[in-house]
């Protein structure tokens, strides 16, 4: 396994090339939970998918894991694309969601075969790779 990349348990501010990643809905009602946060660093209401300001929404209010899996797969392929900015992921899915980390942590898998270096995961899901 190459080396843990370990995002902050608290987030309290951000580097100018930080992206707080957070669990939000489709609608983009970022009205509790870290989405609440990510208000403050430019997450926009009403925006439930993707790059916002300082911040990339990727749904997880969703009734299976396998449903939030292609919004994973696409913010692992955007951070790819942006080597310059640091992507510090929260335990998205494991608040309000109600998912667990041994649901949610399988599907950033391809962070840890693929050594995408700027992504930053919680120390909760490395214990499920």
């Amino acid at each position: 396994m190459t080396a843990k990349r370990i995002s902050p348990k608290w987030i309290n501010s951000l580097k100018k090339d930080e992206i707080f990643v957070f669990g939000s809905n489709l609608s983009g009602f970022h009205g509790g939970g870290a989405a609440s946060l990510a208000m403050q660093w430019g997450a926009v209401w009403g925006k439930g998918v993707g790059l916002q300001g300082q911040t990339y929404a990727i749904p997880t209010m969703f009734g299976i894991v396998e449903e939030i899996k292609p919004y994973t797969d696409e913010f692992m392929d955007f951070a790819r694309t942006h080597p310059e900015l640091k992507f510090l992921v929260t335990e998205i899915g494991c608040g309000i969601a109600g998912f667990s980390p041994d649901e949610i942590a399988p599907l950033f898998r391809p962070v840890i075969d693929n050594n995408i270096g700027n992504i930053y995961l919680p120390e909760s899901f490395y214990r499920f790779f």
